[in-house]
């Protein structure tokens, strides 16, 4: 049913994969389906925050996240699951679907956290993803 199920983590928040992990790890081996593990490193929102920062801190900053990820994998992951390690910098919820799109994604298994009033005005990353995406989404509530 599930060949590519796309699994996007935010390495500096256990939260963004504590709970969705498992869920993942056991649909992917369930339908022997490829892991696509996703890591989005912020951009830097205005152009002109961007001009505080040294010109090949966003290299550096993909080639940090890219090794914390291969870790994170080694580390999270049974040796048995078919992964793809995904790096790429950009807005997260457009990064996802975008990446969705591209690799013609079955499953997208995403955390959530509770809602705050906030989320409720400004829309988080899961839900705008549950909106937008043209696959099924699985939210692991943490």
């Amino acid at each position: 049913m599930y060949k590519h199920i796309l699994f996007p983590v935010d390495l500096g928040q256990q939260a963004s994969w504590r709970a969705a992990l498992p869920v993942a790890v056991n649909l992917a081996r369930q339908f022997e389906a490829k892991l696509h593990v996703l890591a989005v490193v912020p951009d830097f929102g205005m152009s002109i925050v961007g001009q505080f920062f040294p010109k090949d801190f966003e290299k550096k900053a993909l080639e940090a996240t890219n090794k914390e990820l291969h870790a994170f994998v080694d580390r999270e992951i049974p040796q048995d699951v078919p992964v793809q390690h995904i790096v790429t910098d950009g807005t997260v919820y457009e990064q996802i679907l975008q990446l969705a799109e591209k690799l013609k994604i079955d499953l997208i298994v995403i955390a959530a956290h509770r809602p705050e009033l906030k989320d409720y005005l400004l829309g988080p990353n899961a839900a705008r993803v549950v909106r937008h995406a043209n696959c099924s989404v699985l939210v692991v509530r943490d």
